[in-house]
């Protein structure tokens, strides 16, 4: 029996040899630490991109038959990407789901670690790499404010308490947007409080050069990749080593 991020205890039998991933990040995470071990993933589980498993529809709408079916020892989850009825659907079915809750960098090395754990995995590596890389970064003399839109039509944007506010307040960027109620709310990008930076990620909506920075006239855009920007797993490492020139 191990305890997840929400405190609850989960059967996890002594050797786990089959798990399946809800999760984007978390499926890059256990592929890159024990390949072979995972034997289904979302449709949205691009990394590794070699990753070669049935996939079992998306984040928000796992098909939970399917898993059952595949007999899994494990499925890991987390508790912003997924809903509690699929991981209780999971529970009666007698599946051990493994739950995350990931919003700080700091818990995210230890959150990780716990999870690679519950799948009977040493700590690899890369978060080890991960740790280091982002102990080696330096904030800048001077914060901006900025807004990190991920969706328009109508426009979404990051709010408060969430991984994304994290990594860039950690990069010197405060979100405009961190004191909202929600953690994904919907704005008027003409509305905003005062900007120094526009963050456009490219997912999940896929923002460009051409789509996006037109609707925060005067102010400077950053496109980033939503993945070092939202991810948590082996693209924490990236992140810190290419985020700051991203945003520079």
């Amino acid at each position: 029996m191990v305890i997840d991020d929400e405190g609850r205890e989960v059967p996890v039998p002594a050797e786990v040899r089959r798990v399946v991933s809800i999760v984007p990040s978390l499926t890059e995470a256990v592929a890159a630490t024990a390949p072979g071990l995972l034997v289904a993933a979302t449709d949205w589980c691009t990394h590794p991109a070699d990753l070669d498993v049935p996939r079992i529809r998306g984040t928000k709408n796992p098909d939970v038959d399917a898993i059952v079916a595949l007999r899994p020892d494990l499925v890991v989850a987390n508790q912003e990407e997924n809903r509690l009825p699929d991981l209780d659907a999971l529970r009666g079915a007698g599946v051990p789901v493994y739950v995350t809750d990931i919003r700080t960098l700091d818990r995210a090395f230890g959150s990780l670690e716990r999870m690679l754990t519950a799948c009977g995995l040493d700590r690899p590596w890369w978060l080890d790499d991960a740790e280091k890389a982002w102990a080696a970064v330096t904030e800048p003399p001077e914060r901006r404010r900025a807004v990190i839109p991920i969706w328009r039509k109508p426009w979404m944007a990051v709010g408060s308490d969430t991984f994304t506010g994290a990594v860039l307040a950690r990069l010197g960027v405060d979100n405009v947007l961190a004191e909202d109620q929600e953690r994904y709310p919907r704005f008027d990008p003409a509305a905003l409080p005062p900007l120094d930076l526009a963050v456009l990620p490219d997912e999940p909506y896929l923002f460009t050069a051409d789509d996006g920075p037109e609707a925060f006239p005067g102010v400077p855009s950053a496109l980033v990749s939503g993945r070092l920007l939202t991810w948590y797993g082996p693209s924490l490492a990236e992140a810190a080593r290419e985020l700051p020139a991203a945003l520079a």
